[in-house]
């Protein structure tokens, strides 16, 4: 698997130049660990049981490159399993319309079984499809629509009644993983799995007993699906976004996975007391404060909420009210001009200050 995925990008350019078949492999535009995994499983399927191999078979990640870091569960198994990032094809690097309008492309669909309307142009090329929610439209191609718990039960499937010696390691590994985060770690309450789930994983098992332990796995990719700890931001109002528009608006939803346990510990401070007043919220995760105490601004809150997230001892030594230091003297004026009144500052020259100085920071090199 992974000398297959190395060789893509290097395939895909070798065909388009001898005008030669180029049959992708693509799961949804979520590019969740499901679509990710069932496109490269079965393009590699795809490529080894192949008779002649003329086409290049490429698995396409159906995100923009840049969207990669937020599939945290995704870079997670890829990376333990040895698939390099740098060797995976995302779809703003390969442009399937030219492809089709040259007669080149072939197109199987993983994980989904309609385009969305900006891809209807290419329902022409569809050749295949592997789907495991509800059939929203009979496709005029060869299909596989069963309702089991992930896509890459269905691959693995496919890959089972192929030539024996096809399924490797590495295959096996990313298709186990990606069942047991889908159906819950085959749990049965979670109403996700099927018995074709718990017969794949046994399957795999049974051909690489090394394959590690159920909760090992899962709670790894659990953690990691949640974890946003290395992205900035901006990064993490993506990682989750959803959109809602109508003519005049777009509508951004993004859900923050951060514990607000911190809540109870502003609730009961005492230095200062914040006077919090619980509003009511729309939502059971989130909690909405009225502050009474309007004098406790961010300086005075930032110690009490760094005590409760373990940085007490950065804190420590500090006042409540720490005192300014002494103005510095100028020996060529009577006094120094910062003893003057400091002078008004409108906010965007706050913005604009406060930019400089983040563009200014030099690089952290731990990070």
């Amino acid at each position: 698997m992974e000398r297959f995925v190395e060789g893509r990008r290097a395939a895909l350019q070798e065909n388009i130049q001898c005008h030669q078949e180029v049959h992708v492999v693509m799961g949804n535009e979520a590019c969740d660990l499901d679509s990710a995994v069932s496109a490269l499983a079965l393009a590699y399927f795809l490529a080894k049981t192949s008779s002649p191999p003329k086409a290049a078979f490429i698995p396409v990640l159906n995100i923009p490159r840049s969207d990669f870091a937020l599939r945290t569960e995704t870079t997670l198994l890829l990376r333990e399993q040895g698939i390099a990032e740098t060797s995976l094809i995302f779809r703003d690097e390969i442009d399937l319309a030219r492809l089709h309008q040259a007669g080149l492309l072939s197109l199987t669909l993983v994980d989904h079984h309609v385009l969305p309307s900006t891809d209807a142009a290419l329902e022409e090329a569809i050749v295949d499809v592997l789907d495991h929610r509800p059939l929203e439209r009979v496709p005029s191609c060869q299909f596989t629509v069963e309702l089991v718990g992930s896509c890459a039960t269905l691959v693995t499937e496919r890959i089972a009644q192929g030539p024996p010696g096809v399924l490797d390691r590495t295959t096996a590994a990313l298709l186990h993983g990606t069942i047991l985060l889908d159906s819950v770690n085959l749990n049965p309450a979670a109403g996700k799995v099927t018995p074709r789930d718990v017969a794949c994983i046994s399957l795999l098992e049974s051909r690489f007993p090394e394959l590690p332990a159920h909760n090992t796995i899962y709670e790894a990719l659990q953690a990691a699906k949640f974890d946003v700890s290395e992205l900035t931001t901006e990064q993490m109002l993506q990682k989750d976004l959803k959109t809602l528009s109508n003519d005049e608006l777009v509508l951004a939803i993004s859900g923050i996975y951060i514990n607000l346990e911190v809540c109870q510990v502003l609730e009961e401070a005492t230095a200062p007391s914040l006077h919090l007043q619980p509003l009511p919220s729309p939502w059971s995760c989130v909690s909405i404060y009225t502050q009474g105490n309007a004098l406790a601004s961010r300086k005075k809150v930032l110690p009490i909420l760094r005590a409760a997230l373990g940085g007490l001892g950065a804190m420590a030594g500090l006042e409540e009210d720490t005192a300014p230091p002494p103005t510095p003297m100028n020996s060529l004026v009577d006094e120094s001009p910062l003893a003057q009144a400091v002078p008004p500052l409108c906010p965007q020259a706050v913005l604009e200050r406060v930019s400089r100085m983040a563009a200014e920071q030099p690089p952290d090199p731990d990070k």
